[in-house]
């Protein structure tokens, strides 16, 4: 695009949105275009930010007008997945302003608008009893997580989150708005519950909720010297582990930061938390082999559901980081010694994660979308923080070797929540990538929409 060309459009762009879109050299554009995970750098020809559904077909239709693709985006936790994307001729549509949630507790469901976090969720279904297929941070956004799949500590006994979706409300390429649902636009319902953002702007959302005011869950923590010790008999507990319990196994470095907690400062830990979804005395029995193991901390106990949210200690703040991770078909003996090897001597590794899947969450239930399964009965994630930029290609370069150190376990699938950029999705679309992309042809045939798992 030319000089002239681009002071054109980003005058016609003023002229259709208003103050709905945001431009370089704006006031507000070096904080508008900034996602959650810090580390990675979007520089879009634009940012809007709609408040309602119509706001969002004005600007489809805008960007359709002047040859620009759109880029939606809630909170930015997974923006690295979108790091391939040049958007220098994209609008980013930030849906932060698109927020809210409504219950029914008679029917278990919510209708979530397209850029409400799963705190909000959460917060309006605590009072009825309910909670949701939430990930491990209550600020990640509903919809992108349950379209590209949504893997929770619910997930090995109630499948994939991307399962619980109802219907979408959808911006469709050609600025229709539009309702998908199993009898309605059912092709679209189809390729959205995977495909995500290829196929449109998801402006809300209807999810099933889970009947849980209270559960069983925490964690169990060691100083790193005990790691292992405490990988192999988690290898070995999870063997036996019934679908009820949802489980991950972490090595976790920390920088000595007066912020921290006292326990976590300086500290190199081995943790394991999780969900048991039985009563009381069941779940003390279930876990009693990791207890006997004398953790240095133990806060598994009967918690009211929406607590759950917190007890990943996920970062509660906007963070820069660089992330990978991979299926794994097995995790006992070499594959536990190749794991702890590279956790606890990549240099920049800040966190290596084992998560217990399989399940219902390797099932895929009738009328399932593009996604509605996962190989494989571990997952394997790596973190590296990156707190000055020029620390970026180590952080890079951590988090994949950690995940090829497991390379001879991996398993022929992925969990699109857990990839950034650089890393093909047809292993996380499996048999549906075919279909797929005779869909978007059909739905978005100019790829006006740039996603962060694109399809074509």
């Amino acid at each position: 695009m030319t000089i002239q060309q681009s002071l054109a459009t980003t005058a016609r762009l003023s002229d259709l949105l208003g103050d709905r879109i945001v431009l370089p050299g704006d006031a507000a554009y070096e904080s508008a275009r900034l996602p959650w995970n810090r580390a990675i750098d979007q520089r879009p020809f634009a940012v809007a930010r709609p408040e309602s559904a119509e706001d969002v077909v004005d600007i489809v239709r805008a960007a359709a007008s002047v040859g620009l693709r759109v880029a939606p985006q809630s909170t930015g936790h997974g923006a690295g997945a979108l790091a391939d994307s040049d958007l220098s001729d994209a609008i980013l549509l930030s849906l932060a302003g698109l927020r809210g949630v409504t219950v029914d507790p008679e029917a278990r469901t919510a209708r979530v608008l397209g850029g409400s976090q799963w705190n909000d969720v959460v917060a309006q279904a605590a009072p009825h009893g309910l909670t949701a297929m939430h990930g491990s941070a209550g600020d990640v956004g509903v919809v992108g997580y349950s379209l590209s799949g949504g893997l929770s500590f619910f997930a090995r006994t109630h499948g994939l989150a991307v399962n619980s979706v109802r219907a979408v409300q959808i911006v469709t390429a050609d600025g229709r708005l539009l309702r998908a649902s199993a009898g309605e636009n059912s092709e679209l319902f189809w390729a959205v519950r995977g495909g995500s953002g290829a196929f449109g702007i998801v402006v809300s959302i209807e999810i099933e909720l889970l009947p849980y005011g209270d559960l069983f869950a925490g964690m169990l923590l060691w100083d790193a010297s005990r790691a292992v010790e405490v990988a192999h008999a988690w290898s070995a507990w999870t063997g036996t582990a019934p679908e009820s319990v949802s489980t991950s196994l972490r090595i976790m470095h920390f920088p000595p930061l007066p912020e921290l907690p006292p326990f976590l400062s300086g500290r190199s830990v081995v943790v394991i938390d999780g969900v048991v979804l039985e009563g009381d005395d069941a779940a003390a029995g279930i876990i009693a082999p990791l207890r006997a193991l004398s953790p240095e901390m133990d806060t598994f106990a009967r918690i009211p559901a929406a607590d759950l949210v917190h007890m990943h200690m996920d970062p509660p703040e906007p963070s820069p980081a660089m992330s990978a991770g991979a299926m794994l078909e097995a995790f006992a003996g070499s594959a536990v010694d190749a794991w702890l090897a590279a956790a606890m001597s990549t240099a920049g590794l800040s966190f290596a994660e084992v998560r217990h899947v399989g399940g219902a969450a390797a099932r895929r239930p009738d009328g399932a979308g593009a996604v509605g399964s996962i190989a494989g009965d571990y997952l394997l994630a790596g973190i590296a923080m990156v707190p000055f930029p020029d620390l970026a290609p180590v952080a890079h370069g951590a988090v994949h070797a950690l995940v090829a150190a497991m390379a001879d376990w991996h398993a022929p699938s992925l969990a699109l929540t857990f990839i950034d950029g650089g890393v093909s999705r047809k292993r996380g679309f499996r048999g549906a990538i075919a279909r797929l992309r005779e869909l978007k042809a059909v739905y978005d045939p100019a790829g006006m929409f740039a996603a962060g798992h694109p399809v074509d």
